[in-house]
């Protein structure tokens, strides 16, 4: 028997929101049993709330986006991964803007806010929900693959393949929640140049800069442009170093990208409103092939 489990007290964080630029603040509140994840829109009028429920997703173009009662979170993905990651069933969060704070690009900060406030042990039994059968879902427009079969445990494993001469093909693997803090939660989100160029120009990463994304370079850019992008971000130059990355980052793992991507997956599991136990295996996951793979599996369990 398993205890569900919420926050010992409340705790904030603070920073902009990587799409809209909202300077915003998060606060993690403790919340009774059979509570589940849900935010709370303080900054708007009655302060409705948004159940972090699959059903509730509306947008995955850039991230994933739930709403509810005409009431939007942008980009809740890293959050659900944290508080999965540090085993909360139950909490409350306020948020006085749009968009969670992006941090540094991955779920590390918040990892470490939530272990520093601590956990406590609710009387109430945790549900699960037990897959019986393998189930698979397939996007052959995209060539992503996501199968979840039965097991004791919940664990992932993920194969990504950009295709490209910058990023290999990468795996990652997590077989236990006890090396998420570690080795899944520092890993940070990533584009390609084109991609960011491209965003850049649409005013579609407005909170955006070099501290909170790994940026890959696969062809040789001119230094006019790398200058036009020093710009853009309010900085004085951008250089492209080893492994085809711009400016001073450096990867944490050599298979960082495709432990993001676990993270990321987490995250959008996590709108599965309990816990799961079963094997993923993913292939090219990404936010919406995700969102539909937790439609399907609710649907085969109902």
């Amino acid at each position: 028997m398993v205890k569900q489990r919420t926050i010992k007290s409340e705790v904030s964080i603070s920073g902009v929101g990587l799409h809209t630029g909202q300077n915003g603040v998060l606060t993690f509140r403790p919340a009774e049993v059979n509570h589940g994840i849900k935010f709370r829109r303080i900054d708007v009028e009655g302060q409705p709330l948004i159940d972090a429920r699959v059903e509730n997703v509306v947008d995955t173009s850039r991230g994933t986006t739930i709403e509810q009662n005409g009431v939007k979170v942008y980009t809740v993905e890293h959050i659900l991964a944290s508080l999965k990651g540090s085993d909360i069933d139950n909490v409350l969060i306020d948020i006085n803007c749009e968009e969670p704070p992006i941090l540094d690009g991955s779920a590390k900060i918040m990892m470490e806010k939530l272990r520093n406030v601590g956990s406590v042990e609710q009387n109430a039994e945790r549900e699960f929900y037990v897959v019986k059968k393998k189930i698979v879902y397939y996007h052959p427009k995209v060539g992503c693959e996501l199968t979840i079969e039965p097991a004791e445990k919940f664990t992932i494993d993920v194969k990504v393949d950009y295709k490209s001469q910058v990023l290999n093909v990468q795996e990652a693997h997590l077989e236990s929640f006890d090396d998420f803090e570690e080795e899944i939660a520092p890993c940070r989100t990533f584009v390609f140049f084109q991609e960011l160029e491209m965003l850049l120009q649409h005013n579609l990463i407005k909170g955006g800069d070099l501290s909170n994304a790994i940026v890959f370079i696969e062809k040789y850019v001119p230094e006019e442009e790398l200058r036009h992008v020093a710009k853009l971000f309010n900085i004085d130059s951008v250089g492209v170093y080893d492994g085809g990355i711009l400016n001073n980052t450096s990867l944490y793992f050599e298979n960082e990208p495709a432990r993001h991507k676990l993270l990321d997956l987490v995250g959008d599991m996590t709108l599965l409103g309990k816990p799961i136990l079963g094997k993923v295996t993913a292939y090219k996951p990404g936010h919406f092939a995700n969102t539909e793979f937790v439609k399907l599996i609710l649907k085969n369990l109902k």
